[in-house]
């Protein structure tokens, strides 16, 4: 990881020799009440958060392991919600004079574009260190459940060109895009400036982290949220070779801040497969951390650090604030109580009030009763389904369901017990994304938005980028002057396969797709289209963090550079997604919304939307999948057929079915 694992290559060797000689019992110390935990899916109650006492105890304890570094540090802790409890930067972060923190993706060669070499300031007034610290933390919270426990190294293993980094030739990772959701412009998830809607998913300064020190938080079983750090070099990337280990700072601080609050063992990622490669969690365990963590001292405000205020989410008057019991109404998620999705075991979203956010509702050309049953059934074949990333094996699918109308509007949003979090901005971004592409007036459309606004290093303004474009691209690549303009009907998976770096994806000879960036413009904070349609949303909210004056409004693309508004539609109001796990909805050969899911592994999405919506297609005789004429995979651009879904092969616990998804 960047400049400090040259200076820490030493110390690693020995600390992995040591990791090799761990001692168990001091393993299950760390894990607390998560030692032996039997816990599939089913154990959060209204005890399952974190009280103040152990957000102060988290920071104490990552606080010590930094001082035995002797490197300074920002710490953030948030709970399962994404509510921010704490941050706190410690005495020695400022004590040099102002840093900042560089967004870079690699160090070895300068990739120019997107939210690359960005410099966003540290100083007693502005926080970049908080902004990166919090997105950590929610990032290890929100990707984290009773079945699985992922750190930000996993979501750095999964974004990537390739699936494992540093594979050549290899498919892109399979949540490869997930980076840009929980966008602060977002319309779904919240913020502290909005009082009318105060509990619920809450957004991300900088999107989902990949930078490794981000940790999930655990009692007796569930996760209650996460801590992420930012130190040493204050460099915000990711990890690009995962063939070697690294001692990372911001890894093991975190990781000693969650000494008594660890993932239990069973859970933890590197216990959990996904198209057969082992997932990475941290690259050093318990052995590494300091003795002085396991009776951390209590630290003196102002003396050992301070609180940092960070506008619309954390003030310093909080000091450790305690989190939300998740599953329960004061998190902004609890059971549907069998009222209108009965035998599907559904969660809901409301508001302070206990009133539901996202009730089945009549859009345009769907029903109330269409889309209630489309989303019942789509929760149905959730619960059959197999895990893919979860424990123990067997376990059902958990994830998120969101449909919406032809323009965007959200028609009905739940969910499955214990389904991670991020999951439900994402399915959202993916019903949004589906119809989009699916519509006849994608192409004009996009050629109609504002120019993407990049900037320099020190935040001035820089080149801008013509959304057109990427229409031309297309165009070009198909030969089909009406590409996106013709009713084809695309699932993400479709999209996701023109947005890879390489087309087809992982083929390393071969150019990009023509919504992505081309080398040397690419990386994981510059993905193309994808970024670039909510880059101005983006960047003027961390530019209104770093002392703007007026934040951007709730709607991701259409912002033109300074400005607060959306001048478009809420189509994408919170951005497009590009890895696979949705399908449009149709009336005959008519578009009339789209169905998005997002949870435990992209071919269980994909298979969820897909049988979700023609189960209930058998039901009501009123909607259908796209007519296979005119589905994504009839096209082959430049000689390469398109993906529409793909469904997982033994895909249901009980059941020795196979090639569910075939000839629907």
């Amino acid at each position: 990881m960047m400049g400090r694992r040259c200076v820490f290559i030493v110390i690693s060797a020995l600390l992995v020799l040591a990791a090799c000689k761990g001692d168990r019992n001091d393993h299950d110390v760390a894990r607390g009440s998560n030692a032996n935990t039997q816990c599939d899916g089913s154990c959060a109650n209204a005890s399952s958060f974190l009280s103040s006492t152990d957000v102060e105890l988290v920071v104490r304890q990552a606080v010590a392991q930094a001082r035995a570094l002797n490197i300074p540090a920002t710490i953030a802790v948030a709970d399962r919600s994404g509510n921010i409890l704490t941050v706190f930067r410690m005495a020695e972060v400022l004590a040099n004079g102002d840093r900042k923190l560089t967004i870079v993706s690699n160090t070895g060669s300068i990739i120019s574009g997107g939210l690359e070499r960005l410099e966003l300031p540290i100083s007693a007034t502005v926080g970049g260190d908080a902004l990166a610290a919090m997105a950590k933390a929610i990032t290890a919270a929100y990707l984290s459940s009773e079945g699985n426990g992922f750190s930000t190294r996993v979501a750095s293993q999964i974004v990537q060109a390739h699936f494992n980094p540093g594979e050549f030739n290899q498919p892109s990772g399979p949540l490869f895009g997930v980076q840009f959701s929980q966008l602060p412009c977002s319309d779904f998830v919240l913020d502290a400036s909005n009082p009318a809607i105060l509990v619920g998913p809450k957004r991300s300064p900088l999107g989902l982290s990949a930078d490794p020190g981000g940790i999930p938080l655990y009692k007796f079983g569930t996760p209650v949220g996460g801590i992420g750090v930012i130190s040493d070099d204050f460099v915000y990337g990711l990890d690009r070779t995962i063939s070697d280990v690294d001692f990372d700072s911001d890894e093991i601080i975190a990781l000693a801040g969650s000494y008594g609050f660890a993932v239990p063992a069973d859970r933890q990622a590197d216990r959990i497969t996904l198209d057969g490669k082992t997932l990475r969690f941290a690259d050093v365990d318990f052995s590494a951390i300091d003795a002085s963590v396991k009776n951390a001292p209590s630290l003196v405000v102002n003396t050992d650090g301070n609180f940092i205020t960070v506008k619309d989410y954390y003030d310093t008057s909080d000091g450790y604030r305690a989190g939300q019991a998740f599953g329960q109404a004061s998190s902004g998620i609890r059971s549907d109580n069998n009222l209108r999705f009965p035998g599907r075991d559904a969660f809901v979203f409301v508001d302070q009030n206990n009133v539901e956010r996202f009730p089945p509702t009549a859009g345009s050309q769907l029903s109330i009763v269409e889309v209630q049953e489309i989303i019942s059934q789509a929760l149905a074949v959730a619960n059959r389904a197999r895990a893919q990333i979860r424990q123990p094996l067997g376990s059902a699918a958990r994830v998120t369901v969101s449909v919406v109308d032809t323009d965007g509007s959200v028609l009905g949003i739940a969910r499955t017990r214990d389904a991670p979090i991020f999951g439900a901005d994402v399915s959202l971004q993916k019903a949004r994304t589906a119809t989009f592409f699916s519509s006849v007036d994608a192409a004009n459309f996009i050629t109609a938005l504002p120019n993407a606004q990049y900037l320099t290093p020190t935040l001035a303004a820089a080149n801008t980028i013509t959304l057109g474009d990427y229409v031309q691209n297309i165009i070009n690549l198909t030969g089909d002057n009406t590409a996106l303009s013709n009713g084809i009907a695309f699932a993400d998976r479709s999209g996701g396969n023109l947005s890879r770096p390489h087309f087809p994806d992982g083929i390393d000879a071969n150019g990009p797709g023509p919504f992505s960036k081309p080398a040397g413009e690419w990386s994981p904070f510059s993905t193309g289209l994808q970024l670039d349609a909510s880059f101005n949303g983006l960047v003027s909210h961390l530019l209104y963090l770093m002392g703007g004056s007026q934040d951007v409004g709730k709607n991701c693309v259409g912002l033109a550079f300074g400005g607060t508004t959306s001048t478009v539609p809420p189509r994408l109001a919170n951005g497009i997604q590009i890895f696979p796990g949705s399908v449009p909805i149709y009336r005959g050969t008519q578009l009339i919304g789209g169905i998005g899911v997002s949870g435990d592994g992209v071919d269980q999405d994909d298979m969820i939307a897909f049988l979700g919506l023609h189960n209930a297609a058998t039901i009501l005789a009123t909607v259908n999948n796209a007519p296979i004429a005119i589905r994504a995979d009839q096209l082959a651009p430049d000689g390469q057929r398109l993906r529409y879904i793909n469904c997982p092969q033994n895909p249901f616990n009980n059941s020795d079915e196979q090639n569910v998804c075939a000839g629907k």
